[in-house]
């Protein structure tokens, strides 16, 4: 009990005390009764220690403030609370009541789904973990009670879309056992929905956990194998952010040769013009200002001096409503600049980047942050 706790806040570099602040601004933000300092003070050691439970009020807080699942903030002694069906009469009953799941109330969830995404990039995944899992957990239900394939294959695909989202939001709270979890989900509800491009999807951004877990090398067979599943009958936008996501996690596998290539094959298969999403594949957003972006923080990685006016012309464009990923530009423009020996402009976009993964929640991000300032 605790090292679910100790765990999150250590993973955002926070102290002891910094979660105290974190709690007590919390409480003011929310208009919410909370301990006194020197009590916060002793609730969090005795949280961490073991001394003393966590309770269902400050459990909700920090969960917000962690973007952590109940299960792990207490550190895996949770449970879900949801009981299995017991009886003919209780599945029939759950039978009945998923027949009802119309088109509308699948674009209900395709809505919400929405909704996430937006709240994500502008302002982190923190504070939806609850309504996330919850937002899981009805498609999950809704789909395992469904019978004909005919009414599963639109809840399936709504929750591989889901599923993929939480997957990415658990790689940035850096919960990445989590992620893992997600991106499985995503991949079986693909496969029952027979959509050949979520499950590229699902399957190329699972190797992103690879990478960050030291396995880049096997990223990079998983990102191949998902270039297999869709072959030429996916969408440009996506088979080009495949290409995209292998040069990326080339460069980690020590690969600059096969990242190059992927690089150039990306440039030839993006479709031209300034759409960046692609219509049958909602969670893709690429277009060429985009890719070069993505082109500069590889060539970045690569140290390669090109970076800097790839990375420059992809701040000109950027939208700022993209937070987490505008962090990541300015820190893709730090390591462009620590190339060049360039450390005071290095040092000027690593404070935006900090401030912004801040914003966000992003402990990937903060990660990558306090790796390049190390540098300075």
């Amino acid at each position: 009990m605790g090292t679910g706790l100790r765990s999150a806040r250590t993973a955002r570099s926070w102290s002891q005390e910094r979660l105290v602040r974190e709690i007590e601004q919390y409480a003011r933000r929310h208009v919410a009764d909370v301990a006194s300092t020197a009590s916060l003070r002793v609730y969090v050691s005795e949280w961490e220690n073991g001394k003393r439970a966590i309770s269902d009020r400050y459990a909700t807080i920090l969960r917000q403030l962690l973007g952590v699942t109940d299960d792990e903030l207490r550190g895996g002694e949770g449970t879900d609370g949801r009981a299995l069906a017991d009886g003919y009469d209780e599945l029939l009953s759950r039978i009945d009541s998923a027949s009802s799941v119309s088109a509308t109330m699948v674009q209900a969830f395709n809505d919400q789904t929405e909704l996430f995404r937006v709240m994500d990039r502008q302002v982190g995944a923190s504070s939806l973990v609850d309504q996330m899992a919850g937002h899981l957990s009805a498609l999950e239900d809704a789909l395992s009670f469904t019978v004909l394939p005919t009414a599963r294959r639109p809840v399936a695909l709504a929750l591989a879309g889901a599923s993929t989202l939480a997957a990415w939001q658990a790689i940035n709270s850096g919960a990445i056992q989590r992620a893992w979890r997600h991106y499985e989900l995503a991949k079986k509800a693909a496969h029952d929905a027979e959509a050949p491009m979520y499950l590229a999807h699902a399957t190329a951004e699972q190797a992103y956990v690879l990478c960050e877990a030291g396995r880049p090398t096997l990223g990079v067979d998983l990102v191949r194998d998902a270039q297999r599943t869709l072959g030429r009958s996916g969408s440009p936008r996506l088979r080009a952010w495949l290409y995209a996501a292998e040069a990326e996690l080339c460069v980690h596998a020590a690969m600059p040769d096969d990242c190059r290539h992927a690089l150039d094959a990306a440039a030839r298969t993006i479709p031209p013009g300034s759409e960046d999403r692609d219509p049958d594949m909602l969670s893709i957003f690429l277009n060429e200002a985009h890719l070069a972006r993505w082109r500069g923080n590889v060539l970045a990685l690569l140290g390669d001096s090109e970076a800097v006016t790839s990375l420059y012309g992809a701040l000109e464009v950027m939208d700022p409503t993209f937070v987490r990923a505008q962090a990541g530009l300015h820190a893709d423009l730090a390591q462009a600049h620590l190339a060049r020996a360039e450390y005071e402009d290095a040092d000027t976009h690593l404070r935006q980047a900090r401030l912004l993964a801040s914003r966000t929640g992003s402990v990937r991000q903060r990660r990558r942050v306090d790796l390049l300032s190390s540098r300075l």
